[in-house]
């Protein structure tokens, strides 16, 4: 009887976020092009029609609106402080999509947002459940570990947005996995959470497969990473925990698996950008979906091989969860690294110029171009 209630509530936030995003979107994408507010083609870019950007706006209200009528109040002792953090990143990427703003600020907001999820969410990584043979872990490390965890997780998403319908999809992806966990774990605020998201994307998608009629924007993006970010911590935290309703070994790396495309490809991207003297901004075509793109895959086909190869990791972190937290994440890293090296190495080797111009566009389509310390980083 009580799964039944717990089933009412999801099915209640999950179709009210659909119907919300999915009637709102085509009155956006029509306020955009009346008032200009779209991504217009020149040549320095692919797309050859104005494609709003404001898609997230439709996201955030299905999501928010859909949460906080599917939770019940006696449910809502967290709740506030993760919208009061989603409100945050709301404001921070309709900002961004519609005018310029620094990733000083938008990093600065971003640690607001975090700390307001930290501080008063309670949602923190203090437990590594074995990784490299640690456990607690001191509370001052918990802070700096999970910031940085929550930042990362947020801006994965953003950069892995560069083909149509590809971070919507990995989105979708990560809600209904982790969603369907907290359904059977109890855990009735983050299961509607994450369902309401889910019900938001679906809406979403209809309009944003390729070829997209709207972008999410960095609302949308950053929303989608955000609210992960919750999801994996509370996740880990949960499912580490053998006095819980469905423990799980392994936790951890089964929760970086949930991610594994998005979080991967922007851990690898960074470091590369590092080791290079560079700023982990600076755009360039080393994200795997550029390198899918070389190999001739059409955007849809990109998104479908990324979301399947997402879906084969779960696969492998779940099966091989008795091995042990360290062993199963060295696998899948491992296997990631492989996964790149195959397709890396199988792109055409000789190209033109016409290419060369081609994937600067690219580079400008689908990335920003920030300014550091004043430092402006353009896409040579």
């Amino acid at each position: 009887m009580k799964q039944i209630i717990v089933m009412n509530y999801i099915l209640l936030s999950s179709g009210l976020a659909f119907l919300i995003t999915f009637f709102a979107i085509p009155v956006i994408i029509q306020v955009a092009k009346d008032k200009k507010l779209f991504d217009e083609p020149d040549e320095r870019k692919v797309h050859k029609n104005v494609i709003p950007t404001l898609g997230g706006l439709g996201i955030f209200a299905g999501f928010i609106i859909a949460t906080l009528m599917g939770v019940p109040p006696g449910f809502t002792f967290n709740l506030q402080y993760f919208v009061a953090a989603a409100t945050v990143i709301f404001f921070l990427g309709i900002k961004d999509d519609i005018l310029i703003l620094s990733a000083s600020k938008k990093f600065i907001g971003q640690l607001i947002a975090a700390g307001i999820i930290i501080k008063f969410g309670g949602i923190q990584i203090n437990n590594f459940h074995g990784f490299l043979g640690v456990y607690e872990i001191p509370h001052t490390t918990s802070i700096i570990i999970s910031l940085f965890t929550i930042i990362v997780i947020t801006n994965s998403f953003n950069l892995i947005d560069g083909v149509d319908g590809l971070a919507g999809s990995l989105g979708l992806l990560t809600t209904l996995v982790f969603g369907t966990y907290f359904f059977y774990a109890g855990q009735l605020t983050y299961a509607v959470m994450a369902f309401a998201l889910a019900g938001s994307i679906i809406g979403f998608l209809i309009y944003n497969f390729s070829p997209a009629k709207i972008f999410m924007g960095d609302t949308g993006s950053l929303l989608l990473g955000l609210i992960n970010s919750i999801l994996v911590i509370k996740f880990i935290e949960i499912a580490g925990n053998t006095a819980s309703n469905f423990p799980i070994k392994s936790a951890p790396a089964i929760g970086f698996s949930i991610l594994m495309i998005p979080l991967f490809d922007t851990l690898r991207v960074f470091g590369l950008r590092i080791m290079q003297r560079r700023s982990p901004f600076s755009p360039d075509r080393t994200h795997v979906h550029h390198f899918l793109l070389d190999l001739g895959l059409s955007h849809r086909m990109v998104t479908i091989t990324c979301v399947l190869v997402n879906i084969t990791f779960i696969a492998m972190a779940f099966f091989m969860r008795g091995l042990g937290t360290t062993t199963v994440l060295g696998i899948l890293l491992l296997s990631a690294f492989i996964f790149i090296g195959i397709i890396y190495y199988s792109r055409p080797k000789n190209k033109s110029v016409f290419s060369r111009k081609i994937e600067k566009a690219e580079i400008i389509k689908t990335h920003k171009i920030f300014k550091l310390a004043g430092e402006t980083v353009e896409a040579d």
